[in-house]
């Protein structure tokens, strides 16, 4: 496994896990290696600092943990539970809802308005196309987590 540390086009850092530098490339090209936090697809390596052990005979100096919190340190018990939980909670919403991707807006207005069936579905929106829907009284919420397109996964 290679651990890399990772940013999207919004700056958010975080980790990946992959089992070979191919599996990175190949899984960008692809566009299903998403950030966690806004769910952008435009994903880069971040700068790492290579690990480099100290001499067996030394002592390690502790240093001071940075004010912000790095996507390499270790989450929290806590943290770990609270997003299995959520994950298992969208996960369990998704059951029963369809894939529609980019057409998300134009279903649910199709919906709304009586020209198709009413049924749960989740796909992708921008921003604007959110707030046009609402206005529209059109219920919408986003996801708490990032979801790959089903033709996306491995």
């Amino acid at each position: 496994m290679i651990v890399y540390d990772l940013h999207c086009s919004e700056g958010h850092r975080f980790e990946g896990w992959f089992g070979s530098s191919l599996d990175f490339e190949e899984q960008c090209e692809r566009a299903i290696v998403l950030c966690p936090q806004c769910g952008s697809s435009e994903v880069a390596k971040a700068p790492m600092a290579p690990a480099v052990s100290a001499k067996g005979n030394r002592a390690v100096a502790r240093r001071a943990k940075p004010n912000t919190q790095v996507a390499s340190e270790t989450m929290s018990a806590e943290m770990k539970t609270a997003l299995t939980a959520l994950a298992k909670a969208q996960a369990k919403v998704l059951e029963n809802s369809t894939w529609v991707g980019a057409d998300f807006a134009e279903t649910s207005r199709a919906m709304h308005y009586g020209e198709k069936d009413e049924a749960p579905i989740h796909g992708e929106a921008s921003l604007d196309d959110a707030r046009a829907l609402a206005e529209e009284g059109i219920r919408v919420a986003p996801l708490p987590l990032p979801v790959a397109p089903p033709k996306k996964l491995n």
